[in-house]
């Protein structure tokens, strides 16, 4: 199997393990005693510990082998998915919530730093979207089986079964990505970029600006979007999963891979495309998020949220290697880490937020604000995308 095949499990597993909890809200709700600030808690808990982490694993990527910072990632996250179905108090959950946050964060700087070194530039963006895909696969799966495991097993017995299934592949992927290693440019690295080369690109601030507002509004969805659906249209925990992820994702997946396959034509005739791209599913994507929690029925919520995944995939498929086209082959891992730990930092503040507020100001107001930062965002890094406000250095290996 191509190495691009076993990091695409592998980040499945990842955003599986991540992602089923939130269908599991209701039975932590119950067992756990979580009220809806605790549960919020749970979302933005690793994603603080993921963000703050981020920048240390993009470091690591860059001055580390990357093979082995990606297989011991997938272990580690799997024992504290284990460690989250053994927690015996809400404290002792988030705890683990917070081991899984730092051992996932190991694995993405990494994952993507390894890939752009095996990938030309002319077909990198098409590589990253096929990794980027497992994301959605995997949420989809984590919705599901999230819902699926609460309702017929229960939920501890729902953290345990991909923790044992997680372990056993990091045993497959370590001889999988060995073979691999010795050839592969992407295996090791050199001593790293710096983060004044991140800090003097304009065209990487502004991208990190409108990729931290898209993925406020993404993981609103991952997070909110089951309870939402619970509570204003009845529906099972298992229902509630399946309708939260299955058509956002799915959409998702079908933009981030002709997101991919568009940036990389058009940059044949224009250096600046993927961030162009990108800026273009942000601002198609922030209106599909204010009507997906304004919707009056099912059938819009649907459509509405495979709106927001459609667009939002363009900015998916293009962020990464957006970054990599204005900035030097040294600071992949680092660039990687920080644009992500962006994201986490806004993601993680709102998913906490929206515990708070979504019996005050409600969902509909809460969106339309992230909405109107996000178009602010999307239109100013369309502008700022054709400066020379760093040089596009980035080289095939």
């Amino acid at each position: 199997m191509p190495v691009l095949g076993w990091l695409w499990i592998a980040f499945a597993l990842n955003y599986l393990d991540r992602q089923m909890v939130y269908s599991m809200f209701p039975a932590l709700k119950g067992e756990l005693g979580f009220d809806g600030a605790r549960l919020g808690l749970i979302g933005s808990v690793f994603g603080w510990v993921y963000t703050l982490s981020m920048p240390f694993a993009g470091r690591l990527a860059d001055v580390w082998r990357r093979d082995v910072l990606i297989v011991a990632s997938l272990v580690l996250w799997s024992i504290a998915a284990l460690g989250c179905g053994l927690a015996g108090s809400a404290w002792t959950f988030l705890g683990w919530r917070a081991v899984m946050g730092v051992t996932e964060a190991l694995y993405y700087p990494a994952a993507l730093a390894f890939l752009s070194a095996l990938y030309p530039a002319a077909a990198r963006s098409r590589a990253l979207g096929v990794h980027q895909s497992a994301q959605l696969f995997g949420a989809v799966a984590g919705g599901w089986y999230g819902g699926w495991a609460a309702d017929h097993v229960g939920w501890r017995l729902g953290f345990r079964m991909p923790a044992l299934v997680g372990a056993a592949y990091g045993v497959a992927l370590w001889f999988g990505l060995r073979r691999s290693a010795g050839r592969a440019p992407g295996a090791r690295s050199s001593a790293g970029g710096s983060v004044a080369e991140l800090v003097r690109s304009r065209r990487f601030v502004v991208l990190c600006l409108a990729f931290a507002a898209y993925c406020a509004m993404q993981w609103i969805f991952f997070a909110w979007f089951p309870s939402f659906l619970q509570e204003r249209f009845r529906l099972s925990m298992t229902a509630s999963g399946w309708n939260a992820t299955v058509f956002v994702q799915f959409a998702s997946i079908a933009g981030i891979l002709g997101g991919g396959a568009l940036a990389d034509r058009l940059r044949r005739r224009w250096p600046s495309a993927r961030l162009q791209v990108a800026a273009f599913g942000v601002l198609l994507c922030a209106p599909f998020a204010y009507l997906t929690f304004s919707a009056a029925t099912l059938d819009q919520a649907r459509l509405f949220s495979a709106g927001f995944g459609l667009f939002g995939g363009l900015l998916a498929a293009n962020a990464f290697s957006g970054a990599y086209d204005v900035l030097s082959e040294d600071s992949r891992g680092l660039a990687g880490g920080v644009l992500n730990m962006t994201g986490g930092v806004s993601s993680a503040t709102m998913i906490y937020l929206a515990g708070v507020w979504k019996d005050t100001i409600g969902f509909p107001a809460m969106m339309a604000a992230m909405s109107a930062a996000a178009v602010a965002c999307a239109l100013l890094l369309a502008v700022t995308a054709g400066d020379r406000g760093g040089a596009s250095n980035a080289t095939a290996p």
